[in-house]
């Protein structure tokens, strides 16, 4: 595991967001491990080193942005503080009937660059949502930068996309879940 990666995993170990035991995702499958960011998210030191780290990727990969846009509530306080120190731009979408909306008077131009900042990625079905919200604003979609890739990098998207840390703990959907994580009590403590 290379030493950037390697510190990724001891902030959120240290952190006690990195929690084991038997889980629902936020994509309905079941898993013996997961992210609860919102740990990482309480320690404002973490949280800037982690963003720091982000932002030296997305810059080595060459994204140039004008605004950082994250989903609510697991990108919130990343998104805002690579934007604070990329000295951009901060919008962020929320729910509204079960559906991420641009909201409180946040708009998009046609060619303004937007980096969307998502804290955990296992399918990306937020980050899909972010970018369909881009879309027919004629907004450009500079890149994607998230601090955990759950995939290991099998999730795709159409545009260049940076993560910190990349891993494949195993996920099951709920009719395939083990017997032995099945004897754990199940947790859904939210991103």
């Amino acid at each position: 595991m290379a030493t950037e990666q390697k510190e990724v995993l001891d902030i959120f170990v240290r952190t006690r967001a990195l929690l084991e035991g038997h889980f629902v995702l936020r994509s309905g499958l079941h898993s013996g491990h997961y992210f609860q960011c919102a740990q990482v998210c309480q320690r404002m030191d973490a949280v800037e080193r982690l963003a720091e780290l982000l932002l030296a990727k997305i810059r080595a990969q060459g994204i140039a942005f004008d605004t950082v846009l994250a989903p609510a509530m697991g990108g919130l306080v990343i998104g805002q503080e690579v934007a604070r120190q990329a000295k951009a731009r901060y919008i962020f979408v929320e729910k509204e009937n079960n559906v991420l909306v641009l909201r409180r008077g946040f708009t998009l131009a046609p060619g303004e660059r937007v980096l969307v900042v998502e804290d955990v990625v296992t399918r990306g079905g937020r980050v899909v949502e972010c970018l369909d919200i881009i879309q027919p604003t004629r907004a450009i979609v500079a890149g994607i930068g998230m601090l955990v890739d759950r995939s290991a990098g099998t999730t795709k998207f159409s545009v260049p996309t940076v993560s910190l840390l990349e891993l494949s703990f195993p996920t099951y959907p709920a009719d395939a879940v083990p017997e032995s994580l099945a004897k754990i009590p199940v947790q859904k403590p939210g991103s």
